[in-house]
């Protein structure tokens, strides 16, 4: 392992690039920047995965346990587990955006329509080959990515694949950031992105990937929005929307949709849901647990469409108003579930948008990042 020394005293530990492999934009030492960034302090805290230092014969088990919720994993023909399986994950939490540096040995991968029924993840994925090369095969079609490009898939599909040794940086976005232009993106699943605009964001990546020991709590919603709209932007440009099949989807991503162009309907309600998506009550509960429960969830998402409305300076509407959008009677209640979610009442965060001055939507806490990459997913996951 290599050390960077971050921007606080202490050192952050970053993962040494495999030998075979050129060393890429990994987070820089930022004491070249001290006259910017010496009075800050960096609110990016990574989460960590390696396989490097266990015996050979435990490293790729290791892996397959922690990539199990995302995807089942095998070795190549003719590998056993005592070859080893040095692979490694460095995870970057912005709020709504998982950024994932992925170095790993080759290997095959499989999403499958069993896991999507048992999984809550239908996140978005984007990815950025800096080495090696992958195949994978959705919906009966099979896609190719080299270095220097980028694919982007969703994971409420089932797909399949292989790659070899690879080095990638990897962007998983949960359905909800996206929801906007899902149309768009529907019809993109598992493309290559290539192109000018692929490049800007490529770009765009690198840079960012520079700074991330350096990026602070008040720069990731503009970091996150500009990536976002890069991605639609690429998106739209490959491959044009040609109408999806919601049959197609995952059970997850019909709920997740339901309730986005619901969510400010009196009759969004558990049961209204299950009749939509024709599951039993049992099932939506399962189905969101992880988030606390459905009603939590669609609470949630009330609340941070209410603190964008309110983070936007040439929103009028009075906080009563959209207080009574986002399900709430009393503006007192209102004030009291948003203060408590964002640690911030509604109008500081109006005041603070008046200003041109921005209030993260949710304070980046120091909690448990878990052992797997489905707690890695769950921290981003609305």
């Amino acid at each position: 392992m290599t050390k960077d020394s971050g921007s606080g005293d202490d050192p952050v530990e970053v993962p040494a690039w495999p030998a075979h492999m050129e060393r890429r934009r990994w987070p820089r030492d930022p004491s070249a920047r001290k006259d910017r960034s010496a009075e800050r302090s960096p609110a990016l805290v990574p989460s960590r995965f390696s396989t490097r230092e266990l015996p050979l014969e435990e490293q790729f088990k290791s892996w397959r346990a922690h990539m199990a919720p995302l995807v089942d994993v095998h070795l190549p023909d003719g590998v056993t587990e005592e070859h080893g399986f040095p692979a490694e994950l460095v995870g970057w939490h912005l709020g709504d955006l998982l950024v994932v540096q992925q170095s790993t040995p080759a290997h095959s991968y499989e999403r499958s329509q069993a896991m999507l029924r048992s999984s809550p993840i239908d996140h978005w994925n984007v990815g950025h080959f800096r080495a090696g090369r992958s195949w994978t095969e959705a919906d009966r079609r099979v896609t190719e990515t080299g270095p220097g490009e980028f694919f982007f898939r969703s994971l409420g599909y089932p797909y399949r694949g292989r790659m070899t040794d690879a080095a990638a940086i990897l962007l998983f976005m949960p359905y909800e950031l996206l929801a906007d232009d899902v149309g768009k993106l529907e019809g993109a699943n598992n493309s290559v992105l290539t192109g000018s605009l692929a490049d800007l964001l490529a770009n765009y990546l690198n840079g960012m990937e520079e700074n991330l020991g350096n990026i602070t709590v008040e720069e990731v919603p503009r970091i996150v929005r500009t990536i976002r709209d890069m991605v639609v932007t690429c998106v739209a440009a490959v491959r044009p929307y040609t109408g999806g099949s919601q049959a197609k989807m995952g059970v997850m991503e019909r709920a997740h949709r339901y309730i986005h162009l619901n969510l400010h309907s009196a009759d969004l309600t558990p049961e209204s849901i299950c009749r939509e998506l024709g599951v039993s009550r049992t099932r939506l509960y399962q189905l969101f647990e992880p988030s606390g429960g459905v009603l939590n969830y669609i609470r949630r998402r009330r609340l941070l469409q209410a603190h964008a409305e309110l983070s936007d300076p040439t929103n009028n509407r009075p906080i009563a108003e959209i207080a009574e959008t986002a399900g709430f009677d009393l503006a007192a209640n209102f004030t009291r579930a948003f203060s408590h979610e964002f640690g911030v009442s509604p109008r500081e965060v109006r005041k603070a948008a008046a200003a041109d001055r921005l209030v993260t939507p949710v304070a980046v806490p120091e909690r448990d990042r878990g052992l797997t990459i489905g707690d890695w997913l769950r921290s981003i996951q609305g």
